[in-house]
């Protein structure tokens, strides 16, 4: 099994019940079913036991940025332009049940759907030694694709990356069977507290069909469902004013050019 540079896992006494932990994952992917070059990037699992939160190590950087020039009052944009990310969600699980909820942005507003993702994990015999951890190998599938994961119980910790828990022991690594998405750990560290990123305003929940039925909808006229979200018929970024042709027109080309470069989702269905 290739890594690409794994660096070593730190092996450690799991303490969750008094300390905080982050799990920190190289995630690979290949958002683009038409380019061939990969995209990575690093993103935390923020822990303490009973509820876990996902998300790019972009996006805690970024939210630092915004905060230190909200407090200095000097918005320079380009200081954000390196931050941008591939990984534009966070999943909050709550471990004690295996749910979780899903928060995103689409067009100008943030919304959220909850859910229990249904998992029947195949805990296969095969080994291996991944860093410092003893890890088995277990299948599952899960949003159109066939999913392999290795697992360690040395850290009795039923959670991992993105949407996947439910394992003995915390996953390692997790990788689709075609190779377009891999989740793997790279390093392990305690921290004060449990991080999650900042949401300026209220996210709308829906159910995650509706949801999947408001991402389609932007992915076929994004400039239209943004303006009718300036216009109320969003959420509640509405009433917001309006841009002019100009400003529509390149906001347009933009979003179609970044919808057509991620037609490879992580979940096909």
């Amino acid at each position: 099994m290739k890594l690409l540079k794994l660096l070593t896992l730190i092996s450690m006494p799991f303490l969750m019940a008094q300390q905080s932990t982050r799990f920190i994952y190289q995630v690979s992917m290949t958002p683009d079913s038409t380019n061939a070059e990969k995209k990575t990037e690093l993103a935390y699992l923020d822990t303490d036991g009973k509820k876990s939160f996902f998300y790019a190590e972009n996006t805690l950087k970024r939210d630092s940025v915004m905060e230190r020039m909200r407090a200095t009052r000097n918005f320079d944009r380009t200081q954000t332009q390196n931050l941008r990310s591939n990984i534009n969600f966070t999943i909050e699980k709550d471990l004690s049940n295996q749910s979780l909820v899903y928060k995103s942005r689409i067009g100008r507003d943030q919304y959220s759907y909850n859910e229990t993702p249904s998992l029947t994990w195949k805990i296969l015999p095969e080994t291996v030694k991944i860093g410092d951890y003893q890890t088995q190998k277990a299948e599952t599938t899960f949003g159109g694709r066939k999913w392999y994961a290795w697992f360690t119980p040395e850290v009795p910790l039923q959670d991992g990356p993105y949407k996947f828990s439910g394992l003995p022991g915390l996953i390692v690594k997790v990788q689709d069977a075609k190779g377009d998405y891999s989740f793997d750990l790279m390093q392990t560290k305690k921290i004060a507290e449990v991080q999650q990123p900042q949401a300026r305003g209220q996210f709308i929940n829906l159910p995650k069909n509706k949801y999947k039925d408001m991402e389609k909808k932007f992915q076929k006229d994004p400039a239209s469902f943004v303006a009718a979200q300036r216009t109320g018929g969003g959420g509640p970024g509405g009433n917001r004013p309006g841009m002019d042709p100009k400003q529509m027109q390149e906001m347009q080309k933009r979003m179609e050019a970044e919808i057509k470069s991620r037609n490879n989702p992580i979940e096909l269905k």
